[in-house]
């Protein structure tokens, strides 16, 4: 077997819960990320057939029995994963029963994976069924994104247009827009068929006065969709307070996606 420490998908995990952290994105232990593993990119590195122990994950994903995931660990801090990912991440594969999560690296210390989990399945479930490419489910809190849950309304229209307005790119980067959910308790089965339902609309979904959900086909994508929501909140953020001279208009907007070729929600517009 190879060395698991230098797999690709460890380095990834790695380097990219580090520049979250860095980024005040996921302080403390706050934030999670699973991505999916293809079997053949693991099989060189891992004894599929050894099963560490069987965790129970308390709700039922039978769409996604044999799937084998990369997740952080509950409790854990991201700016630990890149000394000891062992200790703080998992990888787990979902139990021929669709309830139990079979633990094959990972975890060493006794632990588990996020208590979001339920939210991540189910989102992945989703995208899944509408993009067969789709690998990355992130969670994490930014700080300016987070900053504006408390002065614009908690509307997908509202909140959505104030960032495509704000800079150009997002009009690009999500035409599809951002979902919103109104404030709800975390790491519960309720948030996350919550999260679930609006991902099949949205590729990111803000959990109102929490935090942000983003997905991709790889941790590049999720990682840049937040990226851009971020720093379009930041620009907000910076100048709401400020008389607004200039903004970018619904005509230019509607140019933007004409420009890119891309498919907007057009009942986001004005």
């Amino acid at each position: 077997m190879k060395d698991i420490f230098e797999a690709p998908f460890i380095v990834r995990m790695r380097k990219v819960t580090q520049n979250m952290y860095r980024l005040g994105w996921d302080e403390r232990n706050g934030g999670n990320i699973s991505c999916i593993l293809d079997e053949d990119e693991i099989k060189e590195y891992l004894d599929l057939n050894n099963v560490i122990r069987t965790i129970p994950m308390g709700f039922e994903a039978k769409d996604l029995i044999g799937k084998i995931f990369i997740v952080t660990g509950t409790g854990k801090y991201f700016q630990n994963v890149g000394f000891d990912p062992e200790d703080n991440l998992g990888i787990i594969r979902i139990a021929k029963d669709g309830t139990t999560a079979e633990l094959l690296w990972g975890f060493k210390d006794g632990g588990k994976f996020t208590s979001e989990l339920p939210a991540h399945l189910m989102t992945h479930s989703v995208r899944l069924k509408k993009d067969p490419r789709h690998h990355v489910v992130m969670h994490c809190h930014p700080s300016y994104t987070l900053a504006m849950n408390y002065c614009v309304e908690l509307d997908e229209k509202i909140f959505t247009h104030k960032l495509w307005e704000t800079c150009t790119e997002c009009m690009v980067v999500f035409p599809d827009g951002v979902g919103v959910l109104p404030w709800m308790l975390c790491g519960t089965n309720e948030i996350g068929e919550a999260t679930a339902k609006k991902m099949e609309e949205f590729r990111l979904v803000i959990w109102g006065l929490h935090g942000i959900y983003g997905t991709g086909n790889d941790m590049d994508e999720a990682f840049g969709l937040i990226e851009t929501v971020e720093k379009a909140a930041q620009l907000y953020m910076i100048s709401a307070h400020l008389p607004r001279i200039n903004t970018i208009t619904d005509d230019q907007l509607r140019e933007i996606a004409k420009g890119f070729n891309v498919k907007y929600r057009e009942d986001f517009l004005n």
